[in-house]
């Protein structure tokens, strides 16, 4: 069986220099709050352009704790509204109304997966306070027209990181293009820890004193409580991984790109819809390699007969989930087309060149 994601493999390119690094860690006898998280705090807005990186405990907290960290500013309150693409995962948008904030969807452009700009604006009410951009599949989404519209309405652009790091939209780096940036280190994201993780970025100088306070129980100073805070911070031994295994980022991106490449350019089957390659190759770091097909559970049943693993993300809108059945009523044809087709291909930088050629052969040959 060619692996989905073969995070072992993956992880144990890097082992001797990872288990000195967790070595260490272990024998500093700090855990939290320490030189790891201030080191890789350090590497990540140094490799991002932020001017702040606060570590958090996964990459739900990170976006939980921007939207937190305004309403505790003052600069929004609840009820406010948070434009969101329809079709991202659910975390997203738990971040939202975890913070009694209201979502507020946009259908995304069908051939990036992306939310459409275009529509941004007439989906905005006098309540709408931040626009959350998610660069879904590791593709980044951005322009100078949605710049111009959050400094003409007063909006907050926050950047749904979890999938995309290492991109770049016009030279700079996605965490780094509106106001404040989550991320997520899960396992099997292109920089994952060995459990979980998170960030947050920004160059807002009120903004990061207030989420680096919230995420340690709402204090600057042990036992002194200016917020009713979270207990969401990143430990020391998952900061030393990420620490070094970020030195290798950028390769192993490269490697997602040539194997993207490669499937663009081979699998010809023409019942298989192929995501669209940006012109700058640089705007995609193909977390995942999304196909879309009409009949797309015939194809994954093939796919796993012929030995190949694939995952669906995501099978079910996150508006269609028990969980918001408020919003059951709420009818997106782009988003529900894409729910009902999308497969993900296997993609990683450790897939062989001989796994890489039997998938295509695999796809072209399915009737």
């Amino acid at each position: 069986m060619i692996k989905f994601l073969d995070l072992q493999k993956i992880n144990l390119a890097h082992q001797q220099a990872i288990e000195a690094r967790m070595l260490k860690t272990f024998r500093s006898g700090w855990y939290l709050l320490g030189e790891e998280v201030k080191q890789f705090e350090h590497n990540l807005s140094a490799y991002i352009g932020s001017k702040h990186t606060i570590g958090v405990a996964n990459g739900l907290d990170a976006l939980r704790l921007i939207f937190k960290a305004y309403i505790e500013l003052g600069v929004m309150q609840p009820g406010d509204e948070v434009i969101v693409p329809a079709n991202t995962y659910i975390a997203s948008v738990l971040a939202i109304t975890d913070n009694n904030l209201v979502p507020v969807f946009v259908e995304p452009d069908a051939d990036t997966f992306n939310i459409d700009i275009t529509k941004i604006e007439a989906a905005m009410s006098g309540k709408c306070k931040a626009v959350m951009l998610v660069h879904l599949y590791g593709q980044a989404i951005f322009s100078d027209t949605l710049k111009a519209m959050s400094q003409k309405y007063n909006f907050k652009i926050i950047e749904d990181n979890a999938q995309a790091i290492g991109v770049t939209h016009n030279g700079i780096k996605t965490g780094n293009l509106g106001d404040a940036a989550g991320f997520s280190f899960y396992p099997g994201k292109n920089l994952g820890a060995l459990g979980d993780g998170g960030a947050v970025t920004t160059n807002d100088d009120g903004l990061a004193k207030a989420i680096r306070a919230l995420a340690n129980y709402g204090s600057e100073t042990k036992y002194v409580n200016q917020y009713k805070g979270l207990n969401s911070r990143l430990d020391e031994i998952q900061a030393a991984v990420l620490d070094e295994k970020l030195k290798h980022l950028d390769i192993e991106n490269e490697r997602r790109r040539e194997i993207a490449t490669y499937y663009s350019q081979h699998i010809t089957n023409p019942l298989i819809v192929l995501p669209k390659v940006p012109v700058d190759t640089a705007e995609h770091v193909w977390h995942l390699f999304v196909i879309r097909t009409a009949e797309r559970d015939r194809l994954q049943q093939y796919l796993t007969e012929n030995s190949i693993q694939t995952l669906i993300h995501y099978p079910i809108p996150l508006y269609k989930q028990e969980a918001y059945i408020e919003y059951a009523h709420l009818s997106f044809p782009i988003t529900e087309a894409i729910h009902n087709e999308v497969l993900s291909l296997p993609i990683s930088p450790v897939l062989t060149p001989d796994e890489v050629e039997k998938i295509v052969e695999v796809l072209n040959k399915y009737l």
